[in-house]
């Protein structure tokens, strides 16, 4: 079997540094032939042409220009193409693709990960993140950022594809490419002190514990920081995010939530939920209720988050709908979608064959495999408040009884994303 090429995914936001990053390493490179691809998605490959210019490369002799486009997702063919051609065409020791600056990596990833043409060439070996360090700070302390397509949505002709995350904010798109690195470049670290570089370490460590964090000035990193690392694992890659290891850790059943008959407001003793190590105030604790929301009350707790959680997401039930929803908040975004039915509202055949299936799947005798659990990643909030609020936001035993199907702004079909707050 031959050898595979490695493959570094780059993601960043709008101005972070990705091109500076990109001219280093193909000039800093030393004995390694890096192959790059890059694309945005204006008129112009912008990024192609600067990368060319400050190389001194051509962009036939090792920058590959894709059409305009979202490399995760219009141009998924397309860089199958491409990265197929390069391995065919020329002789290299790495490739490094730079998804665009309104994408996450995880679908380029799965693009060399999965059973294809490319996976037989390639193999990912670590996710990049670059980081406008002053302007990740900023956005998770009040600042309000720039709308996440906004950009590419005013500089293309009609900015259809833009046009479609342009309700989306910048600080949903930099949490997720966090969540999803095995290195995270703090970028621009002449902007911010020695305590806010620390800060933002810490705020990294939250989101995303196993990832390496750089500090860097004009994208200046050693290459060997980011090639040959091995640091990417395919199998890991849906477990990556903080949150995620926040509910693993915090265990199931604590507290008597699994025990709760009426659902009402278990875990007051704050059971079930992990403060990691912190120094900076960067805690997490899980909430965990069996007992639904009433949907407008919990929008308002949730529209009433503190500026300092920074990260908050899982699945809450509501009441009026036997629909699973799920919450992800990213600073000042907060966004839900529908994610399907609880399998207790499935007719029991149903029930038990999912239930087999998922022989650890936590279950209540009453209640089945519905209930709220959510995780929030912050700084110095006031948990005990947070918890108030939400138990506030918990139907009442009249409510419950009535059986009434209150409203709300969540989504009610599958698929369905809506909204709650943003910036």
């Amino acid at each position: 079997m031959h050898d595979t090429i490695p493959v570094t995914v780059l993601s960043g936001s709008l101005g972070a540094g990705k091109t500076t990053l990109l001219n280093h390493l193909l000039t800093e490179a030393g004995d390694r032939d890096i192959a790059v691809l890059v694309n945005d998605m204006g008129t112009v490959n912008v990024d192609a042409e600067l990368i060319a210019e400050g190389s001194e490369l051509d962009v036939d002799d090792g920058v590959a220009e894709l059409s305009n486009g979202c490399i995760c997702c219009e141009l998924q063919d397309d860089l199958e193409t491409a990265v197929v051609r390069l391995a065919n065409d020329r002789d290299f020791d790495a490739l490094v693709v730079e998804s665009s600056g309104i994408s996450e990596p995880a679908p380029v990833a799965r693009l060399f990960t999965t059973e294809s043409r490319v996976a037989a060439l390639y193999r990912v070996d670590t996710l990049v993140t670059v980081l406008d360090t002053r302007l990740f700070l900023d956005a998770f302390a009040g600042e309000t950022p720039e709308r996440r397509g906004a950009v590419e949505a005013s500089a293309d002709g009609d900015g259809d594809a833009a046009a479609a995350d342009a309700d989306r904010p910048l600080s949903d798109l930099m949490v997720e490419q966090i969540e999803l690195s095995n290195v995270v470049l703090l970028n621009k670290t002449d902007l911010c002190s020695d305590a806010e570089l620390d800060e933002a370490e810490e705020l990294v460590r939250a989101l995303q514990p196993d990832a390496e964090t750089v500090r860097t000035s004009f994208s200046q990193v050693d290459p060997d920081r980011l090639f040959d690392r091995g640091l990417f694992d395919q199998h890991e890659i849906n477990d990556l995010p903080g949150w995620k290891r926040a509910l693993a850790e915090a265990g199931h059943g604590h507290g008597g939530d699994g025990h709760d008959a009426e659902g009402g407001a278990d875990d007051t003793g704050h059971h079930g939920h992990h403060h990691p190590e912190d120094v900076y105030g960067v805690t997490s604790f899980t909430y965990r209720r069996r007992r639904p929301f009433h949907p407008e009350r919990l929008a308002e707790a949730l529209r009433d988050l503190p500026a300092s959680v920074v990260r908050s997401k899982g699945t809450v039930r509501l009441a009026g709908t036997d629909c699973r929803v799920v919450v992800g908040q990213a600073g000042p975004s907060i966004r839900a979608e529908a994610q399907g039915p609880w399998i207790a509202s499935l007719p029991e055949v149903e029930q038990d064959m999912y239930r087999s299936n998922r022989p650890n799947l936590d279950w209540h005798d009453e209640h089945g495999d519905r209930r709220t659990e959510l995780v929030f990643i912050g700084t110095e909030y006031d948990e005990d408040a947070i918890r108030a609020a939400l138990d506030d936001a918990l139907v009442t035993d009249e409510e419950w009884t009535d059986g009434g199907s209150p409203t709300g702004p969540f989504p009610s079909e599958q698929g369905e994303e809506t909204v709650i707050r943003s910036p």
